[in-house]
């Protein structure tokens, strides 16, 4: 076996195929052959592979017990490349959340680690939001509740996780959906944990261009407040349909975010609105998810609410979609909040 940095956050007293990560949630992660793999990816056969990644490739795999998993697969060999799937480890080892999706096992005999998660079938929203034949089935509801579900996955990272978590590349390419267009967040490979006396972390600048939160990306501090504008450009896709970065769209375009909050000062929202969510006739709610997309978006992280706020909003405003009897009345879900 080929051992690697760090092999013992994944379990340095495993026996008998499983292992105990260490962390504040004790979790039984199985320990993987090469062989178990390549069998269940046929040799990692290019019609396996269900997306790639800046740090991976992911298959879809099938083991002899009939469990259909993912398998991500690093590109290169590269200490970079071994410490993020060892971060990812160590991440996912701290989060018990239903909309996270759930590492069950990784293989050490490789140069670079493999990691086997659970398999979710219906893609990514990225998939669903810019595939124009997908698009059209993603109504308001779903995109609200897809939202809704994203928001309080970063808001349990950043206030409920024994030790405080910023994801780091929040986007829609990293939120997975099940055939219940039920929200599974995943990719933790650079994300940090936030020591406790701490709010802001000195960092390499990582993250995807679109997404980025400028505060970061001209300070290098990194604070919860960054996902907070990733999570922001995220739901003015869901608004618009139109991707967060694009060299095809005129050159004040290019950014999503420039374009949006542009079109929101010259009072131009349903200019730029989703067709298919503008004929919904949920204005009202349109608006209100717009607002707070556009909090979120603030250049200084300090004006952009929470992720706990944020979450509280999303899940009041799926509330009255689900329930139309009580959206007739006027709450500023913002100050309930607080």
């Amino acid at each position: 076996m080929r051992m690697w940095a760090g092999q013992e956050q994944c379990g340095p007293h495993a026996q008998g195929g499983t292992a105990t990560m260490e962390g504040p949630r004790q979790a039984t992660v199985k320990l993987f052959s090469a062989e178990e793999l390549e069998k269940a990816t046929d040799n990692y056969d290019e019609s396996r592979i269900v997306g790639r990644g800046g740090y991976g490739t992911v298959y879809k795999g099938s083991l002899p017990n009939n469990m259909v998993v993912a398998i991500k697969k690093s590109k290169l060999v590269a200490q970079s490349q071994i410490d993020q799937f060892i971060n990812e480890v160590i991440v996912l080892s701290q989060i018990n959340n239903r909309n996270v999706v759930k590492l069950l096992g990784c293989c050490l005999e490789m140069e670079v680690p493999l990691l086997v998660y659970e398999f979710i079938n219906n893609g990514t929203l990225f998939d669903h939001i810019h595939n124009p034949n997908k698009s059209s089935k993603l109504s308001w509801e779903t995109r609200l509740s897809i939202a809704s579900e994203t928001a309080g996955v970063l808001s349990y990272l950043h206030s409920t996780a024994s030790t405080p978590i910023i994801h780091r590349d929040v986007k829609s390419a990293n939120i997975l959906l099940d055939d219940n267009y039920t929200a599974k967040v995943s990719d933790f490979g650079i994300s940090r944990l936030v020591p406790l006396d701490q709010t802001e972390l000195s960092t390499m600048v990582k993250g995807t261009l679109g997404y980025l939160d400028p505060e970061y990306f001209h300070t290098s501090q990194l604070t919860e407040k960054s996902d907070v504008y990733s999570f922001g450009v995220v739901l003015v896709e869901l608004l618009t349909g139109k991707k967060a970065f694009c060299f095809n769209r005129s050159e004040e375009q290019w950014s999503l975010a420039k374009h949006y909050l542009s079109s929101l000062e010259n009072d131009k929202l349903f200019h730029i609105v989703e067709e298919v969510i503008a004929n919904e006739g949920n204005n009202e709610q349109v608006r209100k998810v717009a607002n707070l997309a556009e909090r979120c978006l603030k250049i200084t992280g300090k004006e952009r609410p929470t992720m706990k706020v944020v979450a509280t909003e999303l899940e009041g405003l799926r509330a009255m979609a689900n329930h139309p009897s009580v959206s007739g009345i006027d709450v500023n879900l913002e100050e309930m909040v607080h």
